[in-house]
């Protein structure tokens, strides 16, 4: 038995932990730690890709364990960080079901598209350097920038993220998922600049960005991502 062949699986199991991590830390009201724990689902995604590419192991079982883990770290969790925030809006409505107000349980749509844009895209195999629909962890990095941003800026326990901007965010992002919009992936043929100019000066902005205005930065950079997949990725096909 040779133990390159589940290092991936080793690594993709690290991506569960840190999702249940991060609802753990939301359970004990910690949503810093809550989103450091998506971010590090994240490095653990990428690092089960590259290990795999790398070794030059694929097996259906760890395809199938990297879309379950997906579902927990970049569905759930950051479905339960948008439900932290919406319970704290300072506007929050309230309609008490069972002694407990269900609205902020809206933000529970995240995973529910999340999990069903892990299922699309287990099933369509063209999906390589261009993306049918916005990546979960696209969506998930973005939904756990919201706590860092909001503490850096001082506002995040006085709930001055609204619930119905909470909420449109929510929508937004569960439409982004399941839509046929094309989104652009960092898998690269070479390291160079012809071919890869739009991830280039994403990544280029995104550093700068980061580097100056720190974990502010963090949302409008997926933004950013956004619009430059809507407006390049179709003719980077």
């Amino acid at each position: 038995m040779k133990i390159k062949q589940h290092l991936p699986n080793v690594l993709t199991c690290g991506n569960l932990v840190a999702g249940c991590l991060s609802i753990l830390f939301l359970t004990e009201n910690m949503p810093l730690k809550a989103a450091v724990m998506v971010f590090m689902a994240g490095l653990f995604d990428f690092l089960d890709g590259f290990a795999a590419r790398l070794l030059k192991v694929h097996s259906p079982i760890g395809a199938d364990l990297d879309s379950l883990s997906d579902v927990v770290s970049f569905g759930v969790a950051p479905g339960f960080i948008m439900c932290w925030l919406m319970d704290r809006a300072a506007d929050l409505p309230s309609l008490v079901f069972f002694s407990v107000d269900v609205l902020p349980c809206l933000a529970f749509l995240l995973p529910v598209f999340a999990a069903i844009r892990l299922a699309r895209f287990n099933i369509d195999d063209t999906q390589k350097t261009i993306f049918r629909g916005l990546p979960a962890p696209g969506m998930a990095i973005f939904i756990a920038s919201l706590p860092l941003a909001l503490r850096q800026l001082g506002h995040l326990t006085d709930g001055s993220l609204g619930y119905w901007a909470c909420l449109g965010i929510t929508l937004f992002f569960s439409f982004l998922m399941v839509s046929n919009l094309r989104f652009f992936s960092f898998k690269m043929k070479s390291a160079g600049w012809k071919g890869n100019e739009v991830r280039w000066i994403f990544l280029i902005i995104a550093v700068i960005s980061l580097a100056i205005f720190r974990f502010a930065a963090l949302p409008f950079v997926m933004v950013f991502y956004i619009l430059l997949s809507i407006f390049f990725a179709s003719k980077m096909e």
